[in-house]
């Protein structure tokens, strides 16, 4: 029988993925991501090499699902909703932000760092180019203001439990869910739009 290699790494990146998030890099064994996903240790070295490389891996892959799931507006109309998608996103995959808290904690190599920088560049490049254009407030560094947009949007899921005492509930309750992301939408309005003319509001009507 052949094997399914690629079902064999897509368990094997699950399981990495749930031990990282849980774990960290450093509180987690390959024999432990091997038998969570119920397949031979050596074949997790075969696919993936040591385990900062498989941790590397993994949240590359993260990030790049988060990319792909949530793209921004061209030239930024509607960074309100873009903040709330980014912030839906988070909740509903709380492990991007679990992995990259570790990898910030473990102060070590950073995954794909080059790529990675190079992304956020261009990202920030693009929100430079809506300061200018007057849809959003230039008076923010543009690379400051991704990091914000970021922050409103992550921080959520980054530290569960300061929310639910703040709010008195879990983001599971979907009242609470809709609560926070309004409140993500406004902020990000506030923060990334240029300044309204007297007597006019300041976010754009629904």
């Amino acid at each position: 029988m052949a094997w399914d290699t690629e079902g064999t790494r897509r368990r094997l990146k699950e399981a990495a993925t749930a031990e990282f998030a849980e774990h960290g890099p450093d509180g987690t064994t390959m024999a432990r991501i091997a038998e969570r996903a119920g397949i031979n240790k050596e074949r997790l070295y075969k696919y993936f090499g040591d385990k900062q490389a498989l941790f590397e891996t993994v949240l590359t892959d993260e990030l790049d699902k988060l990319a792909a799931s949530v793209a921004p507006v061209p030239g930024f109309e509607d960074i309100g909703e873009f903040a709330g998608r980014t912030f839906d996103y988070h909740t509903a995959h709380p492990e991007l932000v679990r992995l990259m808290l570790w990898e910030g904690l473990a102060g070590g190599r950073i995954a794909d760092e080059a790529n990675r920088t190079a992304h956020y560049k261009v990202k920030a490049g693009a929100y430079a180019a809506a300061q200018r254009d007057g849809v959003l407030d230039g008076d923010v560094d543009p690379e400051h203001l991704v990091f914000m947009i970021i922050g409103l949007s992550a921080w959520w899921a980054s530290a569960p439990q300061l929310a639910r005492m703040l709010t008195g509930a879990d983001d599971s309750d979907p009242a609470e869910h809709a609560r926070r992301r309004a409140s993500v939408v406004q902020a990000a309005e506030r923060l990334a739009r240029p300044p309204a003319p007297a007597g006019e509001p300041h976010s754009r009507p629904a």
